[in-house]
């Protein structure tokens, strides 16, 4: 496992895509390493996402003929209003504290980099939705849906109950309440160490069986 690092960016992985091919994974063009190997045009969708970015220009016979500066895709300020504001993974359930700016609608296809068309996702979530046909959108009144592949909506998840300040007093009231008598010796087996009948063990289990 590759240690992610800290924002200072210790190691870089690059990867060489056209923009029609982020704009639209049906496209024609390349998306690949500095190797050569091809990367699915999903994952480069999703790495585009939240990365550090490069636009290079090249005339018809594939020579480079203007490289911009290189930019964050999500500027630092709105990264911290973000991790600020969604406090974790936004995928129903998860809640993962720390993960990666995701744009709602991307922006090669031009989605704003704002606060209202970002989402925190964890990276296994961020795959979810680029590679694996999950969705997410922002509904009007600004709270996030996420559906699944076949496009039901995953419900969401209550928060988990609170725990009383006495748990064990709790549990007995409970047991109580419900006739349960639980002591030390509630759950001492009755098996006094003799072997095993297998051939009794199995006419009690599965009466047909002989």
């Amino acid at each position: 496992m590759i240690d992610p690092g800290a924002p200072g960016e210790r190691y870089q992985v690059v990867v060489h895509v056209d923009a029609a091919v982020l704009a639209d994974a049906d496209q024609a063009g390349q998306s690949v390493l500095e190797d050569g190997a091809r990367v699915p045009a999903g994952t480069s969708q999703r790495l585009a996402c939240d990365a550090s970015r490069v636009v290079m220009r090249h005339d018809p016979d594939g020579r480079v003929v203007e490289v911009g500066a290189r930019t964050r895709t999500i500027p630092p300020a709105i990264r911290r209003a973000l991790h600020h504001r969604d406090r974790g993974c936004r995928f129903p359930g998860c809640g993962v504290r720390f993960g990666q700016g995701h744009h709602i609608r991307h922006w090669a296809h031009g989605g704003p980099t704002t606060l209202s068309n970002l989402a925190m996702l964890c990276r296994r979530h961020h795959r979810a939705v680029h590679e694996e046909g999950y969705q997410v959108a922002r509904e009007s009144d600004g709270e996030l849906s996420f559906r699944r592949p076949d496009g039901r909506l995953l419900p969401s998840v209550p928060p988990p109950d609170a725990v009383p300040a006495d748990p064990v007093q709790a549990l007995r009231a409970r047991h109580e309440a419900l006739g349960l008598r639980i002591h030390a010796r509630t759950s001492t087996p009755g098996w006094l160490g003799e072997r095993l009948d297998v051939g009794w063990a199995i006419d009690v289990l599965h009466p047909l069986a002989l």
